[in-house]
C-alpha cells in the first residue's frame, strides 16, 4: 500500500503566499505523474498541476505565472508554491500520483486526504 501524506494550506491574505508538499511512502518501484486538484463544495475537482516524473510540467490556466509545481524524486514528494492568491483559490487541495507498484510496470493511482486552502479577500 502507498500513502500520500500532504502538509502545508491554511488560510492566507489575497495576494499572499502558501507552499503545499506532499510525500509519498509505502510499497512502491517508483513514481511517473505527479500532481494537485482541488475542489470547492458543490464543484467537481479540477486539475491545477501536474509534473511528470522527468520535470514537464502542465498548469490549469487560472493558476499560470502564480503557483508552480516542482518535485524532489529522492523524497517521492512533490510541491506547489501558490503565490499571489485569489479569493477563488479556495479550495481543499489533493495532491494524486501515478505509483508504479510492481517490477511488472503495474500502476495505480493514489490521492492524498486533502487539504483547506483558504484565501481571504
Amino acid at each position: 500500500q502507498v500513502q500520500l501524506v500532504e502538509s502545508g494550506g491554511g488560510l492566507v491574505q489575497a495576494g499572499g503566499s502558501l507552499s503545499l508538499s506532499c510525500a509519498a511512502s509505502g510499497s512502491l518501484v517508483s513514481i511517473n505523474g505527479m500532481g494537485w486538484h482541488r475542489q470547492d463544495p458543490g464543484k467537481q475537482r479540477e486539475l491545477v498541476a501536474r509534473i511528470t516524473s522527468s520535470g514537464s510540467t502542465i498548469y490549469a490556466d487560472s493558476v499560470k505565472g502564480r503557483f508552480t509545481i516542482s518535485r524532489d524524486n529522492t523524497k517521492n514528494t512533490v510541491y506547489l508554491q501558490m503565490n499571489s492568491l485569489k479569493a477563488e483559490d479556495t479550495a481543499v487541495y489533493y495532491c494524486n500520483a501515478v505509483v508504479v507498484v510492481s517490477t511488472t510496470g503495474l500502476t495505480r493511482v493514489y490521492w492524498g486526504q486533502g487539504t483547506q486552502v483558504t484565501v481571504s479577500s
